[in-house]
């Protein structure tokens, strides 16, 4: 007589962390069909093809094989940079420091380090560096800039993708002033600063912010940001990208608005300083006048 096996226990992680991919994969899916590559893309494949790079904060959805911006698939290796181990995008997960970021490619080195001290890392270390949706993240951007120029070898590339504010839980806020990020600099802000609270409190929509559970915790969140890195410092369009770059002495290639909510800008590190982006500017009003976002277009004067 046949008995009853034991049934094994279901493992809720695991099945949260596969139904969690496959909504991932739905998404990215519909998106896909929705939202072309940038008009980048080609160049951003032919820059880091078979090179070493950097990436600041990922894993990122968006350079992933199914992604709007598809890059992994195209590097030849690539190390990763997190402030910590455990983030809120649960991104994080190194195993002996090594950085997972695509099947079948090897393992990078995975660093801890704050994105503006990068300390550990010689200068010019890699042939190019990604960063997907950071930047606003960070309380000093042009020292961030700065420092990821430097371990990028000169005539290396740096490819920025940026939260634009029309297609974020930022439309509301008005745009920072470029002498704001300027001032933080000339200030060394640091990343306990919460100088921006009072207004994402008011401002933040919350409607198209499915991570905050409510608006007290949310707030609660907000309070403890130098362990957890939730904020949006600073609010930006594609105008003030382009200014940060350009004064973080990066030579700007591209810079493509592309739906549903990036600033993508493709730039290099000059080999010699300053950068001279004197054959750039003459497109930049043609730039933010094709922009699918109408911050862009009915506020160049930002420039």
């Amino acid at each position: 007589m046949q008995r009853n096996q034991p049934q094994p226990t279901p493992d809720l992680a695991a099945l949260k962390s596969f139904g969690k991919a496959c909504r991932t994969r739905a998404v990215n899916f519909v998106a896909r069909l929705l939202y072309r590559k940038p008009a980048c893309h080609a160049l951003c494949v032919e820059l880091v093809s078979g090179q070493r790079g950097m990436e600041i904060g990922g894993p990122s959805q968006i350079f992933s094989s199914d992604g709007q911006l598809p890059l992994y698939e195209s590097v030849g290796a690539l190390d990763n940079c997190n402030f910590t181990e455990d983030t809120l995008w649960g991104r994080n997960t190194p195993h002996q420091g090594r950085y997972s970021y695509a099947i079948g490619k090897p393992a990078g080195r995975q660093y801890i380090l704050e994105a503006v001290e990068l300390r550990e890392i010689p200068s010019a270390s890699y042939d190019f560096l990604l960063s997907s949706h950071t930047i606003e993240h960070i309380a000093n951007p042009i020292k961030a800039l700065i420092e990821w120029k430097r371990i990028v070898k000169p005539g290396g590339t740096l490819i920025l993708v940026i939260p634009h504010r029309d297609g974020t839980f930022d439309h509301h806020r008005p745009v920072t002033a470029f002498e704001h990020l300027l001032q933080d600099y000339r200030s060394n802000t640091a990343e306990d600063d919460l100088s921006h609270l009072n207004e994402i409190m008011q401002l933040h929509d919350f409607s198209r912010d499915k991570g905050a559970l409510s608006k007290a915790h949310f707030h609660q969140r907000a309070l403890d940001n130098l362990h957890n890195r939730g904020l949006h410092h600073h609010v930006f369009d594609t105008a003030l990208a382009i200014r940060l770059a350009d004064h973080a002495g990066l030579e700007l290639l591209q810079a493509v608005p592309a739906r549903p909510m990036h600033i993508v800008l493709v730039c290099r590190a000059p080999v010699q300083q300053p950068a001279d982006n004197s054959q750039f500017m003459p497109n930049f009003c043609r730039i933010l006048a094709s922009s699918p976002f109408p911050s862009d277009r009915h506020r160049p004067s930002q420039a």
